[in-house]
């Protein structure tokens, strides 16, 4: 019995769960835009900035090292790579037979890009290792809760992925999904950037296609045939037009027009519809939904020699670490035990993303030794060199021997008598 149930006061009891995370997922949903184009992650992926944005997202982070740590003391200042833990190689190397783990997280990070979720089916041995990681498709993953409160998952199997479970529902437990959730409402369940934002990339679709259309017709504004008489078949006319001067290859053809026939265009050139600027528009959009920068996915317009490396380095604080933090906090979260989360954790490898041109990394590493925080072969490690043999003083560190505490400035003078002397001879 408790202090406080000694006194007869009790904890207050947690309120019970109510909202709906099924719901709370389809809040934003795929469909068409305000300019009647519809807009789902397919069509998304073929506006050309989507697709950029969403492949250098996805490859940087699979690309990085991805290792599990453990804590080597009980202060938690040293850590040190836990090799010996099953998920090590999960992470780092296969998570299951058929990817690696390049492709796993290139594959989990699409999701999220697309679907503001990711879901992977955890395998577990008898003893609860987790021995491989399986993606999900995150349409086909409807998360839930029981009468109890407890969140579980529903997979709609409608496809031959799973062998044997077509066309039925698969029910996993918490314990058995790895999910990585992206902005919400309510920390459970993402929203799909492209489902929020689909009147923005709507519109960007709507212009991809009225530049299709325009150079489908020959880079010539559409127009109207006139005859001075009644005409008793214009639809004929009217195909006849397109199949003989309708197309690129028929751009620039001249037109033979018969019976008093004259042609006059009624519709504004691109240039005045301000067709490149509302283009230009789009990529500047797209990127800002995704917070890349213009001149990662080739947009050089903005970019100059002098603000490409900080650009580069925003990119790695401001973009990458929300996404890698997601990751490793959901690692954290659905792949370790209770009791490993004391003791290990996992890290993203950014310091190659980091470094600089080659002077400023030297004076960098200079600056490092004669502060004596980094020793030789702390610097070939970070630039992948062989190391020097200890005994030859690869791990030493070193000091600047002309730095003293202010308060202690003069100090050593007074204590030696014989420079005291050699001071006053002067």
């Amino acid at each position: 019995m408790g202090f406080l149930d000694w006194l007869g006061i009790s904890a207050r009891d947690a309120p019970p769960v109510t909202d709906s995370v099924r719901d709370s997922g389809q809040t934003f949903v795929f469909g068409k835009a305000d300019s009647g184009e519809k807009v789902d992650e397919k069509s998304a992926m073929q506006i050309a900035t989507v697709y950029a944005c969403v492949r250098l997202l996805a490859e940087t982070v699979a690309g990085l090292p991805l290792h599990l740590y453990r804590f080597s003391d009980e202060a938690e200042k040293d850590k040190e790579r836990a090799k010996d833990h099953p998920l090590y190689k999960l992470l780092y190397r296969q998570p299951n037979p058929e990817m690696t783990s390049f492709s796993f997280r290139e594959t989990m990070m699409t999701h999220l890009l697309l679907w503001g979720n990711a879901y992977a089916q955890i395998i577990r041995d008898g003893r609860n290792n987790i021995m491989a990681l399986y993606p999900l498709l995150p349409e086909n993953v409807e998360p839930d809760r029981d009468e109890k409160g407890q969140i579980y998952y529903i997979y709609h199997a409608y496809t031959d992925e799973v062998p044997g479970e077509q066309n039925k529902d698969i029910y996993f437990r918490r314990d058995e999904i790895f999910h990585i959730p992206g902005l919400g409402f309510n920390g459970l369940v993402g929203f799909s950037p492209i489902a929020m934002m689909k009147n923005s990339l709507g519109t960007t679709l709507a212009v991809e296609k009225y530049g299709s259309a325009f150079f489908k017709n020959g880079a010539q504004p559409s127009g109207v045939l006139e005859h001075p008489g009644v005409l008793k078949n214009p639809e004929k006319i009217r195909e006849n037009w397109s199949d003989v001067y309708g197309g690129p290859n028929n751009a620039h053809k001249v037109a033979v027009l018969e019976e008093g026939m004259s042609y006059k265009a009624i519709s504004l050139p691109p240039e005045d519809s301000q067709f490149l600027s509302t283009r230009q528009f789009g990529v500047n959009e797209i990127c800002r939904i995704f917070r890349v920068p213009p001149h990662m996915v080739q947009d050089l317009e903005h970019a100059t020699f002098s603000n490409i490396e900080h650009q580069s380095i925003d990119f790695v604080v401001h973009t990458l670490t929300p996404w890698l933090v997601r990751f490793e906090q959901a690692i954290m979260k659905d792949l370790l035990l209770e009791a490993e989360q004391d003791q290990y954790f996992p890290k993203f490898n950014v310091d190659g993303l980091l470094r600089g041109d080659y002077a400023s990394r030297m004076q960098g590493y200079a600056t490092g030794i004669s502060n004596g925080f980094l020793s030789p072969n702390d610097i070939r490690r970070l630039e992948n060199m062989n190391l020097i043999p200890a005994e030859k003083g690869g791990d030493d560190y070193y000091l600047n021997g002309g730095y003293v505490k202010l308060q202690d400035a003069g100090k050593q003078v007074k204590a030696d008598p014989a420079a005291e002397d050699t001071r006053r001879k002067k």
